[in-house]
């Protein structure tokens, strides 16, 4: 893991340069929050004729889109480049329309990292699991999106 300073200047270069991501400015989706030390991500995503769909509610696309890359980006910068980090899968269940701004926010805390290091440790990948809920400006549960992940040792950091 890198030095706290050098992770805080890479979390305010990750957070300016997902804010310019032209995917993510057509989409309506801002990058209000990430931690100096890299364990959380807080988005909001406003409702823009860009976004909406027919009937006038958030895209699912974009809803998804808000959400994506975000375990994937705060575990590489977590576990460092001994590993490989993936997203391989994920499910979004559509509770409730969103009809204005929605928020998610993401969260990597120590027992996933332990649970990791330990499942990868013979140099097995492993899958964890993770989820995140998209929640409108109430509070209200929009959308839940379950996620998994690959995660592997690199070859060249695996033990014999």
């Amino acid at each position: 893991m890198s030095n706290p300073r050098r992770l805080a200047r890479r979390a305010r270069m990750l957070r300016w340069l997902l804010n310019l991501y032209p995917p993510y400015m057509g989409a309506g989706i801002r990058i209000q929050h990430i931690s100096p030390d890299m364990r959380s991500v807080k988005v909001r995503m406003k409702l823009t004729r860009w976004n909406r769909n027919y009937v006038g509610t958030q895209f699912g696309g974009s809803l998804y889109s808000m959400v994506d890359p975000f375990y994937m980006l705060l575990l590489i910068e977590q576990l460092g480049r001994e590993y490989i980090v993936w997203d391989k899968a994920a499910t979004i269940d559509f509770i409730a329309p969103g009809k204005g701004t929605v928020y998610a926010e993401f969260h990597v805390d120590d027992a996933l990292l332990d649970e990791i290091r330990q499942q990868t440790a013979t140099g097995k990948k492993y899958l964890p699991r993770v989820q995140v809920d998209i929640r409108d400006e109430a509070g209200e549960l929009v959308a839940r999106v379950d996620k998994t992940l690959y995660v592997r040792l690199k070859p060249q950091a695996r033990q014999a």
